[in-house]
């Protein structure tokens, strides 16, 4: 948060910076279409094509159906995050949701931004900095959930005879994340314990004289507090247990959409494969291309997909399809919501706009004028 205002103040300062966001965003769409054109090199797309007419598309449907309810899990773990900062109503958190994935698919991990601000909006409870920090709170339960799975999942997945040196290579890798994603949460939680001293010696040491600075210094403390009153869900218990459930849940019915639309494709995986495809598409997802890491998503889950003996065209449109799955259902719900007026396109350029990052930045409501 500190960096986008940083970003948007040098903006202001040096006008021929205003063009930096269109450059990172054309550069990202040169690589997305670059891996597209990597993973689509030497495909049949005829066979692919075929792939995608023999399957069961009864099954694909129902996996949309399961991922739906994964993002209401997803919504009720975000409202869990909020507890310790603030109550909020699940019908604003689960809008917010739908929202900002839908913005994800369409710019990629930059549209993360619209879920955080779009909350405040449905619920003026929520202050903005508390919906920034539980949104870094979420994608660490994201991540150290599907990396913790799929490490475990690798100690008793039985590789292919073709496939068993590679396999032993993304063992060291696994392992390796989940190591990197320990030393992270250690050091958060012992950030929640000290916070209090923490921040002090921060706010101490920082000798802000010019009022740009101060209002650097205020955003980096106001965002620090909300992040240690956030890592509360670590040191409670109960709260513990209630995001560790939903993380569980959301992830549970990923995994089972991805099964159904694997079995639509005749690929008789059982869950074990299914994790390990999993852990790999969530790697890719992880690139920023937009279209939701459109071509980083396809090949890493594609590549997976060869690894477990699947053919490279039958590969090719199970990731395609998996890819529309996971998250296609959010992205009609945004649209369903621009339709019907809840968000539109001139509000959703304002959540972007430098006014409204200045506010989240500050921890001031954002308040953006109703179009009609």
């Amino acid at each position: 948060m500190v960096e986008n205002f940083v970003s948007q103040a040098s903006v202001r300062e040096n006008p021929l910076r205003k063009y930096r966001k269109y450059l990172e965003f054309t550069a990202l769409v040169l690589l997305a279409l670059l891996i597209i054109w990597w993973f689509g090199s030497g495909l049949d797309w005829a066979e692919v094509k075929l792939a995608m007419r023999k399957s069961d598309w009864r099954l694909i449907l129902l996996a949309c159906v399961v991922v739906l309810i994964g993002y209401l899990w997803r919504a009720m773990r975000w409202q869990a995050f909020l507890k310790p900062l603030t109550k909020a109503r699940l019908n604003a958190v689960w809008v917010a949701t739908t929202v900002g994935f839908g913005a994800v698919l369409l710019v990629g991990r930059a549209g993360e931004v619209v879920r955080p601000v779009v909350l405040p909006m449905r619920d003026e409870r929520v202050r903005p900095a508390a919906a920034f920090v539980t949104i870094m709170i979420e994608r660490l339960y994201d991540t150290m959930t599907v990396m913790l799975v799929f490490a475990v999942n690798l100690l008793w997945l039985k590789p292919t005879a073709d496939s068993a040196t590679h396999l032993g290579r993304a063992r060291l890798i696994g392992f390796g994340l989940v190591g990197l994603l320990i030393v992270a949460v250690a050091l958060l939680i012992w950030f929640e314990k000290r916070s209090a001293s923490a921040i002090g010696w921060i706010d101490a040491r920082i000798n802000a004289r010019s009022g740009f600075m101060i209002r650097i210094k205020h955003a980096l403390l106001s965002t620090l507090e909300q992040l240690a009153a956030a890592l509360k869900v670590l040191s409670d218990i109960r709260l513990l247990t209630i995001s560790i459930f939903w993380s569980l849940m959301l992830w549970g019915s990923v995994a089972l959409a991805n099964l159904l639309v694997c079995r639509a494709f005749g690929i008789p995986f059982g869950f074990s494969q299914i994790l390990f495809v999993l852990g790999w598409s969530m790697i890719g997802s992880a690139v920023p291309t937009p279209g939701g890491a459109a071509g980083a998503f396809h090949a890493a889950t594609g590549a997976a997909l060869v690894l477990l003996g699947v053919g490279r065209d039958q590969a090719a449109a199970t990731a395609i399809i998996l890819h529309l799955v996971d998250f296609g259902p959010a992205a009609l719900f945004g649209l369903f919501y621009f339709l019907r007026g809840d968000i539109n396109v001139t509000r959703l350029r304002a959540l972007i706009s430098v006014k409204a990052v200045e506010h989240a930045v500050e921890d001031e409501p954002v308040t953006v004028a109703e179009s009609a």
